[in-house]
């Protein structure tokens, strides 16, 4: 009997200490969600600034809005610019900077039924200009350090924008738009990779990979012989770059250029729209 109670208590002391620790675990997510609920519930009430609108007012997407749309993304304006952190790199951050890089952000997302941009998104870092930036990169295994400039980058829960570029980009409407941009590689990697291939339904994987592969090799073959750019003008050589980079530069045209984009690309045009769930080429004549 004695030697058979030293190995009780020690499964009863195991059980309690698991016990222990559950009930504890348990109880921190419980006030970990209580504590981000009542966050929410604050940031649902906060108003939405005249001088927000202001801001929006300039960039020629917000205005061709429908009503319910410009409120509806107001309200994920809000969301964005309370839970994501805004650092400044040699400039002061504004909420002019804010309110237009989370409307751009947010406005790839107004198809879609929630009012919660990014949720994983954790920081915005804001340059002024341009920054340079050094890779290695291989070239048939051969390694090289090079330099390049760079007007956006996402990665790590993290977003790169320069606002020079972006400022410009976004009061007028032309092709590129580096907020847009990278925020379609944020998009792109919601499934776990960045391929391409934005979260999709299963039975449209198929259709989205093959008009994108199809378009993708084609320009890959122009920018290899460097003429004969015809209607690819419009995609330009970095969108050939890979799967990610096509994916975000058709998304730019998307938004920025859409009656072109439908016009000499309508597999392309379809496959985002029902992507995005929003007619870009009819709302942003």
């Amino acid at each position: 009997m004695d030697s058979v109670m030293p190995g009780i208590d020690y499964h009863l002391a195991l059980l309690l200490i698991f016990t222990v620790l559950g009930t504890l675990f348990f109880t921190f997510l419980f006030f970990n969600e209580f504590r981000k609920e009542k966050a929410l519930e604050k940031i649902r009430t906060l108003p939405f600034k005249k001088e927000y609108e202001t801001y929006l007012d300039k960039t020629p997407h917000y205005r061709k809005l429908h009503p319910e749309d410009q409120q509806k993304i107001q309200r994920s304006i809000i969301y964005f610019i309370h839970t994501k952190k805004f650092i400044g790199i040699g400039l002061q951050v504004s909420d002019e900077m804010k309110i237009i890089i989370a409307f751009y952000a947010c406005l790839l997302l107004i198809g879609k039924n929630t009012p919660y941009c990014y949720d994983k998104l954790k920081t915005i870092i804001i340059y002024p200009h341009a920054v340079m930036i050094k890779q290695v990169r291989s070239y048939g295994g051969i390694y090289a350090k090079e330099q390049f400039m760079i007007e956006g980058q996402s990665a790590d829960e993290t977003v790169v924008i320069t606002w020079h570029e972006a400022k410009n980009e976004s009061y007028h409407m032309r092709h590129n738009n580096v907020i847009l941009h990278e925020f379609a590689h944020e998009i792109d990697f919601m499934d776990g990779q960045i391929d391409g291939v934005p979260p999709l339904e299963h039975s449209k994987y198929d259709g989205w990979v093959k008009t994108l592969y199809k378009e993708l090799d084609q320009l890959n073959t122009i920018v290899q012989k460097n003429r004969d750019w015809g209607k690819y003008k419009l995609l330009d050589g970095y969108a050939a770059t890979n799967e990610a980079e096509f994916f975000a530069v058709v998304t730019e045209r998307f938004f920025e250029s859409p009656a072109a984009l439908k016009l000499h690309f309508p597999d392309l045009y379809e496959e985002y729209k029902d992507f995005y769930q929003i007619d870009t080429a009819e709302l942003f004549l």
